[in-house]
């Protein structure tokens, strides 16, 4: 049960609406597919806001805001239950925590290094190498080769190539842990009711995190102004596109929800042009439309 699983919209003897309940009605008013642009579009602009914060902390205390504000904020809604865990259920915790934080230090310093569309882009073959794993598909092939060209379109062969090949590694890593996140995130799902597993999650990896981000964040951290953004950073990367997600996958087939998805690499490029003016050449939105297409035939052709 989430934290606004309740059954009576009205506060009991009060005559008002619930603050949860208040929230769930106005998403019910929104198309599920709205839900999903809506969350990928948050994700994007929490990615572009942290990134403004480089020029002020490093892209591991940058991180480190992140979970912690996102951990404090679900904390409060979700307080996930530690009695009565068996070694199982904490081991599959903590892997998905240690997972989280890995995944998000790594896209973060890609993203120190690359343009927002191109770390997504490559960061996306995680989610594309769990869904081509789960069908097993001749077709598949093709969907592996057209996101292996988008890639090779992205490496810095040239001598002026915009791209490093220390961002294209971190983004790769990103991209498997986010493969491990997907795979965890299912077995948290068996094992922790409700949004509790991501919570658990959330709050490992805020304190696994938490000795590299202040230790090179410093006393910069304490700044109330880089304080809040860390906490908008919190909300639009993970609180904020997840309970929309959630709401989304409730009232649309999982199918259509991954196609959708497969937009996000398209839409950090997008905001990177808007938000950071990164402009990219011909050869970079080729690269991104290789691994959208990969993405989108691999989620059509995906279904067992």
């Amino acid at each position: 049960m989430t934290a606004f699983a309740l059954d009576d919209p009205f506060e009991r003897g009060s005559g008002l609406p619930r603050p949860g309940n208040l929230l769930r009605a106005a998403a019910d008013s929104i198309p599920p597919s709205s839900l999903v642009l809506l969350a990928i579009f948050s994700v994007q602009l929490g990615a572009g806001l942290a990134k403004e914060l480089f020029a002020v902390l490093p892209p591991s205390a940058v991180v480190f805001l992140r979970i912690a504000a996102g951990a404090l904020i679900m904390g409060a809604f979700v307080r996930p239950r530690l009695k009565g865990l068996t070694w199982r259920d904490w081991a599959v915790g903590v892997g998905f925590g240690l997972t989280l934080a890995l995944m998000n230090l790594s896209f973060y310093e890609a993203l120190a290094r690359l343009p927002m569309g191109i770390a997504v882009a490559i960061e996306f073959l995680g989610p594309l190498g769990v869904a081509v794993a789960a069908s097993r598909r001749r077709i598949d092939l093709l969907w592996v080769t057209l996101a292996g060209t988008g890639v090779a379109l992205l490496a810095p062969w040239g001598e002026s190539a915009s791209a490093s090949w220390a961002g294209i590694g971190f983004a790769l890593v990103a991209g498997a842990c986010w493969a491990g996140y997907i795979l965890l995130s299912a077995a948290a799902g068996r094992r922790f009711p409700g949004t509790s597993g991501l919570a658990f999650a959330m709050m490992v990896s805020a304190v696994v995190i938490a000795p590299v981000g202040v230790t090179t964040g410093g006393a910069d951290l304490l700044q109330p102004h880089l304080l809040l953004i860390g906490v908008g950073v919190g909300l639009l990367s993970s609180v904020i596109p997840y309970s929309l997600e959630l709401q989304a996958l409730r009232r649309m087939p999982p199918r259509v929800f991954g196609i959708l998805m497969s937009l996000e690499p398209a839409v950090a490029a997008l905001i990177g042009v808007l938000l950071l003016g990164e402009i990219l050449n011909a050869q970079h939105w080729v690269a991104i439309v290789c691994v959208v297409a990969a993405s989108l035939g691999s989620t059509r052709r995906g279904k067992a």
